[in-house]
């Protein structure tokens, strides 16, 4: 079985020279992503590691498993992956029936929605991807216990706490 720190090494190889949508590293985003996880346990947060390695990277699916990564976590990986064909909505439905990878995907909309992070983009397109994970949201959130949810954004993105409050108690 592949260790935690197998699999960090293995992400910080294979997006080594990428750099996300505002210049930094993409293995920060991926770091953050897998930070927001780990009181959920190992599996989760090497899932969150490598939850954009196959859409983004060589690597596949099998060469994953070979290795040596546990089959439970390549399967969320691949519960998160894009597929050709299948819009964002229907993804994040599919991701929604599946708990381990909904709350690999709220991690990483959190940090996505960071605004220390969306003050970095063009003002169109900060308003156009906030209005996506705001979208996403919705869908992401009502499929874990709402205790999950803060847990992870407590980690990754503290803002979307005041979000959070105000949709479980029915205010939005």
């Amino acid at each position: 079985m592949t260790t935690l720190a197998e699999v960090d090494a293995l992400v910080a190889r294979a997006h080594a020279d990428q750099v996300d949508l505002i210049g930094v590293p993409y293995v920060e985003h991926v770091r953050a992503v897998a930070a927001g996880l780990e009181p959920f346990g190992e599996e989760l947060v090497m899932a969150g590691l490598l939850h954009d390695v196959i859409e983004d990277t060589a690597w596949t699916a099998e060469r994953l498993r070979a290795a040596g990564v546990p089959d439970r976590v390549v399967a969320v990986v691949e519960a998160v992956t894009n597929r050709p064909g299948l819009s964002y909505e229907a993804k994040l439905h599919l991701i929604a029936q599946d708990p381990d990878a909904t709350l690999v995907k709220i991690a990483d909309n959190a940090h996505n929605s960071r605004q220390d992070r969306a003050a970095e983009l063009p003002p169109a397109r900060r308003e156009r991807l906030a209005a996506k994970y705001r979208g996403a949201r919705d869908i992401l959130w009502a499929g874990v216990d709402a205790e999950r949810v803060a847990t992870v954004l407590t980690i990754v993105n503290p803002a979307l706490l005041t979000e959070l409050r105000a949709r479980t108690t029915g205010r939005m």
